[in-house]
């Protein structure tokens, strides 16, 4: 008979377990296994986290960017809303959105073609310079990110390229492939801001460790 009511850290341990057997024998690090293992619990689908493109350098830069105090620089309020502040705050960081600043919904009014969520990156330049960036949402916003790396307009410590959807979602986390630069994204399409946010939980934890 199914166990219907659980403590919530006796539900995490069980689902931990489960995700486990499921996946099978993992050839990576720790640091990425739990990284790896937090999109898969976030996301209940096993073979999208072990689809995970983690750049070499992504996880030591991303570390080192939290432990320093780095801001995490967010496309929209539900990647925000996911992260684990505590955690985050404890380290000096804080959680940076920029959609809903009237004066990106102005930039986007005025510059042909565009979205909020590329303007808010570009409103967010100033604070980029060893940050992480994380996008959950918006194709635009990743797109505006990697030509920003390109023009060495922008230098984050770590991109986080997680765009959901049928347009551009999956072009953008190519491109970002294609960068060779410090970053976490998968191929194909899927995506979302649950899924940016636990990749970010999963560093704030392992930034943590003694």
């Amino acid at each position: 008979m199914t166990q219907r009511f659980m403590a919530p850290a006796d539900i995490e341990a069980k689902s931990f377990r489960i995700l486990q057997e499921k996946m099978g024998p993992f050839h990576g690090t720790e640091e990425e296994l739990a990284i790896v293992t937090r999109v898969a619990h976030a996301t209940a689908d096993v073979d999208f986290g072990m689809s995970l493109y983690i750049h070499e350098g992504a996880i030591e830069s991303g570390l080192s960017a939290l432990r320093s105090g780095a801001p995490v620089i967010t496309d929209v309020e539900m990647v925000r809303a996911g992260i684990r502040k505590d955690g985050l705050e404890s380290m000096g960081g804080r959680v940076l959105t920029f959609l809903n600043d009237p004066e990106v919904a102005e930039m986007a009014r005025d510059t042909a073609n565009a979205t909020r969520s590329q303007m808010a990156m570009r409103k967010a330049l100033p604070h980029m310079e060893g940050a992480i960036v994380a996008i959950g949402n918006a194709p635009t916003a990743l797109f505006e990110i990697i030509d920003r790396i390109k023009a060495k307009e922008a230098s984050p410590a770590l991109v986080i390229g997680m765009p959901i959807g049928f347009v551009g979602a999956a072009e953008s986390h190519q491109e970002l492939i294609e960068l060779d630069y410090p970053s976490i994204t998968a191929p194909g399409p899927k995506g979302g801001s649950p899924v940016a946010a636990a990749i970010v939980n999963a560093l704030i934890k392992l930034a943590l460790r003694p």
